[in-house]
């Protein structure tokens, strides 16, 4: 009998034992889970990150007192900007953007495929605050090979110590080269980049970026 009652004794305490494992194994279950949750929870989604870049770039235009003008309105102001009353057209890019000086009078100055553009920029960061700018530097200036295919245009940065490419790569942000079509050699444009035209730190982060670009030169 005392060795049965042993044995009984024995069964109870690891029935016991396997009971506070598993209110153990439950509740360490239960806390991983709300973590995963809250960090679930903490995690944007994109549609959240376009909301807030919508929300920072009318804020931006708001603040700057920045009058939008249609496509239809810019084409019929022979693809010009009124600067005196802060004019920007909404391009169906999505790009904003204000001439502030054509560059050349002549016609044929346009920019062309293969032509190597010097850059003389501003960029601002509408969600960031950060400034990158090259105006006040005497010799570096950024420039790119502008290229045209049939279905596509692109940039390249071929300055490897240019800021842009130093900051961001060799990629010419796309907003950029929407421009490049109502301009000429010497041109000063301003313009507001959502993320989807924007260099690769824009579109990952998804924040916009204003860029005062005070000139487009050729140089061949």
């Amino acid at each position: 009998m005392v060795s049965d009652e042993k044995e009984f004794l024995s069964l109870g305490e690891i029935t016991k034992l396997t009971e506070m494992k598993k209110l153990t194994l439950f509740f360490f279950t239960l806390l991983a889970a709300c973590l995963a949750f809250q960090a679930c929870d903490n995690t944007k989604t994109y549609a959240e990150m376009l909301d807030e870049e919508k929300d920072a770039i009318r804020a931006f235009i708001r603040d700057s007192n920045i009058v939008v003008i249609s496509q239809s309105e810019f084409y019929a102001q022979d693809s010009t900007t009124d600067v005196t009353k802060n004019e920007y057209v909404q391009l169906a890019s999505g790009v904003y953007m204000q001439i502030v000086d054509k560059g050349s009078t002549n016609p044929a100055d346009t920019i062309k495929p293969n032509d190597l553009i010097l850059v003389r920029f501003m960029e601002y960061g509408l969600m960031t605050g950060n400034v990158l700018s090259n105006l006040n530097t005497v010799y570096d200036v950024d420039e790119f090979r502008y290229t045209v295919t049939s279905s596509s245009i692109a940039g390249l940065f071929t300055n490897e110590y240019g800021y842009m490419y130093m900051a961001y790569g060799s990629s010419v942000p796309a907003g950029w080269l929407v421009a490049l079509s109502y301009i000429r050699d010497g041109a000063h444009v301003k313009l507001i980049v959502p993320s989807k035209m924007g260099h690769q730190t824009a579109m990952k982060q998804v924040y916009p970026y204003y860029y005062d670009i005070h000139k487009f030169q050729i140089w061949n």
